[in-house]
Order: C-alpha cells, then sequence, then structure tokens
C-alpha cells in the first residue's frame, strides 16, 4: 500500500481507506448504504490490515452514532498505533438547540462521544463535517486547539467547506497560533470535478491534503449502471431519498463517462471502479481515497486499485469525456493561464 502526507504534515496515511458509513446501518438513512455488524466489520478491517489499509473514517451521524461503536469493537484489542482513525462531528445529533454545530460545547461533547463510542483516547485526524456560519471562528479554532493541545485529537480537517469558508478558518489559526487544518474530505469523482475549480488551486497553496468522499460518484461508477441497463437492486439509488441528498448527474454525461471507463478497464483487464478509482488517485492534493464495502468481495476489488498506474492517453481520454463547463470566474481565468496555472 502506497503512503502519503497528509497535506503540509508530517503524518502518512494509506491512499484508500475503509469508510464505515456501511457499519450498523441503524438509522432509516444509512439502512440503504449497508448493514455490516460487528463480525462483518471485523473481516473487512482484517482484510483492509493485510493490505497496509489501516485507515478507518467514520462520523457520529453514521447511523446515530452506530457506524463509531462497530468500528470500535472492531478494532478492539488490535495494537492502537498500527490504526488511523478518523471521524467527523458538527451534523445535528441530539434534540436540544446546542446539540448541532461547531460550538465549543457541541465540539467537546461530541469528541467524548467519539472517543467512548470508538473505545479509544485519541483521535488521529477529526474533521468537521460541515461548515457552521453561527459560530465564530475564534470559538471554532480555539476549542480545537485545546483538544490537539489536550492530546485528544492528533490532526484536524475540515468536510464540505467551500474555498472561502476553508481560507478563512486558516486566516484564523494563523493570526492565533492555532493548529492548522491539513486535511479536507472532500467529494471527487470523475463524474463531480467541481473540487477542481477552486478547492484543488487552494489545497497546493496551503498544504491541505485531499481526503477524496465517494469517489465512485454516489454509487454510479460501480460498473453496474449504465445505457439501458436497469438499476441495481442493491443500489443506494433506489432510495428517492439517498438519491436525492446526493451529487445530481444528467443521465447523459454519466453515460459518456462510463462508456470512456469501460472502454479502459477492457483495456487494462481491470474493473471500472478499479479505473475511476486509479484515476483519482494520480490528481493532484489527493492523500487519501475513502472506499466503501458492503461486503468482502467489494472491499477486495476497490483494494485492486492500487498498486498500477493508468497510462498518460487513458487518462487524457477519461479527462476529456468528463470535462464540464466552468462556471465564473473560473472560465474568465482559463484565458489567463499563464498568470492562473492549471494545478498539476
Amino acid at each position: 500500500m502506497e503512503f502519503r502526507y497528509l497535506g503540509r504534515s508530517g503524518f502518512r496515511v494509506p491512499v484508500l481507506a475503509l469508510g464505515t458509513a456501511t457499519f450498523a446501518g441503524s438509522s432509516e438513512f444509512f439502512k440503504h448504504w449497508g448493514r455490516t455488524d460487528v463480525a462483518e466489520a471485523r473481516r473487512l478491517v482484517d482484510i483492509c490490515l493485510e493490505h497496509g489499509a489501516c485507515m478507518f473514517d467514520s462520523a457520529d451521524v453514521y447511523s446515530n452514532g452506530g457506524s463509531e461503536a462497530v468500528l470500535g469493537e472492531a478494532i478492539k484489542g488490535r495494537p492502537r498505533d498500527r490504526l488511523i482513525i478518523s471521524t467527523k462531528a458538527t451534523f445535528r445529533f441530539g434534540e436540544g438547540e446546542n446539540e448541532v454545530g461547531s460550538s465549543r460545547h457541541h465540539l467537546l461533547r461530541s469528541v467524548e462521544g467519539s472517543l467512548r463510542r470508538l473505545g479509544t483516547d485519541y483521535i488521529d485526524l477529526f474533521q468537521l463535517h460541515g461548515f457552521d456560519a453561527r459560530t465564530p471562528q475564534e470559538e471554532v479554532l480555539s476549542t480545537l486547539d485545546t483538544l490537539v493541545r489536550a492530546g485528544k485529537i492528533r490532526y484536524l480537517g475540515v468536510s464540505n467547506f467551500s474555498g472561502w469558508h476553508l481560507m478563512k478558518a486558516l486566516a484564523t489559526a494563523d493570526r492565533h497560533g492555532w493548529t492548522r487544518y491539513v486535511a479536507h474530505q472532500a467529494y471527487y469523482s470523475l463524474i463531480g470535478r467541481d473540487y477542481e475549480w477552486e478547492l484543488m488551486p487552494l489545497a497546493i497553496d496551503q498544504g491541505i491534503g485531499t481526503v477524496v468522499w465517494s469517489p465512485l460518484g454516489w454509487g454510479r461508477l460501480t460498473g453496474k449502471i449504465g445505457r439501458g441497463r436497469p438499476l441495481p437492486e442493491t443500489s443506494r439509488l433506489q432510495s428517492q431519498r439517498v438519491a436525492d441528498s446526493g451529487p445530481p448527474v444528467a443521465p447523459d454525461y454519466l453515460y459518456a463517462v462510463v462508456d470512456a471507463l469501460e472502454q479502459v478497464a477492457a483495456e487494462t483487464g481491470k474493473t471500472v471502479p478499479q479505473v475511476a478509482l486509479n484515476w483519482l488517485l494520480q490528481r493532484p492534493t489527493v492523500s487519501s481515497v475513502i472506499i466503501g464495502a458492503r461486503n468482502e468481495e467489494q472491499l477486495r476489488q476497490n483494494l485492486a486499485a492500487v498498486g498500477w498506474n493508468l497510462d498518460a492517453d487513458q487518462l487524457a481520454r477519461l479527462d476529456a469525456v468528463s470535462e464540464r463547463p466552468r462556471p465564473y470566474p473560473y472560465w474568465h481565468q482559463r484565458s489567463f493561464a499563464h498568470r492562473n496555472p492549471p494545478p498539476v
């Protein structure tokens, strides 16, 4: 397994990490993702560790804490220093007025709850699941800095921030000498390349490592969806609520990308998801890609996305078919490319 630095930090992470949104499946929303129990989770963790994929990502809202609890049981008894545990908080977790957001009250409670469910005394990477415009950045960053100094968190990250959200937070941390974010868990896929417009250049400039979520386009690049094919019965997209909560994708655009993926997959002897994952691993700023799996077969297939690379021609064809018109001011900046060079 290849390891990369997590942004401009000295911490190295595997290029593939196991996402645990499929663990537990005890809520109405997450049951459509999967219902992995403790025994199954232990087996998936075993397989990941056999392949060197020692990073496991969760969040308090996944099955209302159920995912973290199952992960905690699955890693119990294993050497803690051989594992990298990441989790997230900010979204509502409880009915009280203060059980949501990134306030000092909510973050302190969230971290303590995650530590308890995970059965550990520290979190390797703690990420804000979304931006909270209601809480001053000084309150957010000072609270997180305190948790880092207390040894409960090792590294800080965010998720789903816009460029100005992240830059404002970094400037606040720099101004006060507080711990900086080094990671951004962001949606990025062959059918979702908005990340490249502003967040990727920002990550290069500020030393932020990207941890990619939903690299298969919200379950659309599994190789089971294509022209004239019915939606698989096991697809999370069978749930209208789940489909509506994910990134929208026009059918014609999706099928064009899938056609190109299938062609490259045939050339390389790989699967469609393996090609899609490998393409991501060759993009700038990507430190790690979070893979999900309902079962052992899916996990082993996804883990086989490393150890080889698409060639330049294959990358160029996938780039071309998945390219989308850029909104202002990004299309205008392209006309001034010698002063606004694209990420490399």
